[in-house]
């Protein structure tokens, strides 16, 4: 008699394996910070530059069930229109999607894994500000199934793929 793994289900089926993902590597791609008006935006301020954050999560398949997810935060401290400070972080992940259909990915690879990819972004963002003079810039945590509906709405993210 043939052994099957796995479960069945009440009518004696095996059930599909549960849908799962794999992080398999997390690294910074590309990093920069500029500090244009060196010494000068170290000074004293009597105000807080107002800062503006763009946040964008792009992925690309490197082979059926694997992913590159790419996090890309932008962050632009501005005093009068003159830049303080600018911070750009590409942060990536290798991810391996198991017991997940194509139509299902998009969810896992562009909402669950940058999820998981933000605590480590947010950090290397708060070093690289606090390294080149400034108070630490925490960024607040993130909706990123919001930001998958944006871009689906926009037409940048066909629905049903990653």
């Amino acid at each position: 008699m043939a052994e099957t793994s796995g479960a069945l289900s009440g009518n004696g089926a095996p059930q599909p394996p549960p849908a799962q993902m794999i992080v398999n590597a997390q690294y910074v791609k590309d990093l920069s910070f500029e500090n244009p008006r060196a010494p000068q935006s170290l000074m004293p301020q009597p105000t807080p530059p107002e800062i503006k954050l763009d946040i964008n999560v792009s992925a690309r398949n490197l082979s059926p069930d694997a992913f590159e997810v790419l996090l890309s935060i932008s962050a632009r401290a501005a005093r009068r229109d003159e830049t303080v400070f600018l911070v750009e972080l590409t942060y990536a992940a290798v991810v391996t999607l198991q017991g997940v259909s194509r139509e299902q990915s998009p969810p896992f690879v562009l909402v669950e894994a940058p999820r998981l990819m933000f605590p480590f972004a947010r950090a290397v963002i708060a070093d690289a500000t606090r390294d080149g003079g400034f108070p630490p810039l925490f960024i607040h945590p993130i909706d990123f199934a919001e930001l998958l509906r944006h871009q689906q709405q926009a037409g940048t993210i066909p629905a049903g793929n990653a």
